[in-house]
């Protein structure tokens, strides 16, 4: 049986690190991709991958869920996941998922791995972050959420910005736990 993965991509800056997340766990024969999306991640997905992406995004993905559909199978806990990433997770979906405000399907679902005690890794994404931002930080991370804003590893020596977003998904789908080889190779020294 497949492992089934929810991905969410809100509409914060950063969609490229979604799309490559989404190719990451698309590729992997043994998961199922659900993904759900955001009505404002769809215009940045436009805007910074191009008019095409969404295309393809959706075609990654073995099932794609309306934001709107609050039946849907992701938005119940007896729906059993490996867990859910949000990338990238912007502060209004970090806000929602902190306070259990869940208006849409993606903050439901998020809402769902919690409750169930389910990996669910946030790429929050905002720069410079105030009080409101750090506390709904904090609120997640007691919830058991990983908060991982994608941060470049320089030490990696990236080469492109290609190169710092493949690294930072890898570590995202990392955090789930699915591979007993991790994508990202252990540090050396």
């Amino acid at each position: 049986m497949k492992r089934r993965v929810i991905l969410g991509i809100s509409g914060a800056s950063g969609a490229s690190i979604g799309l490559r997340i989404a190719q990451i766990l698309g590729g992997m024969v043994d998961v199922e991709l659900h993904l759900v999306l955001t009505s404002a991640s769809r215009r940045t997905i436009a805007h910074e991958a191009g008019p095409q992406a969404l295309g393809r995004l959706i075609d990654i993905a073995d099932h794609f869920h309306s934001d709107g559909d609050i039946g849907a199978t992701i938005a119940s806990g007896s729906f059993r996941t490996a867990g859910m990433i949000v990338a990238p997770c912007s502060m209004r979906s970090l806000a929602a998922i902190a306070s259990g405000f869940t208006d849409n399907l993606l903050t439901r679902a998020a809402d769902v791995q919690l409750k169930e005690r389910r990996r669910l890794v946030l790429l929050a994404r905002e720069t410079p972050l105030h009080l409101g931002h750090l506390r709904n930080m904090v609120s997640v991370t007691e919830m058991g959420a990983i908060v991982m804003p994608p941060v470049a590893a320089f030490y990696r020596n990236p080469m492109s910005v290609d190169e710092l977003v493949s690294d930072i998904a890898a570590r995202a789908v990392d955090l789930l736990g699915l591979c007993d080889t991790p994508l990202i190779a252990e540090w050396q020294g």
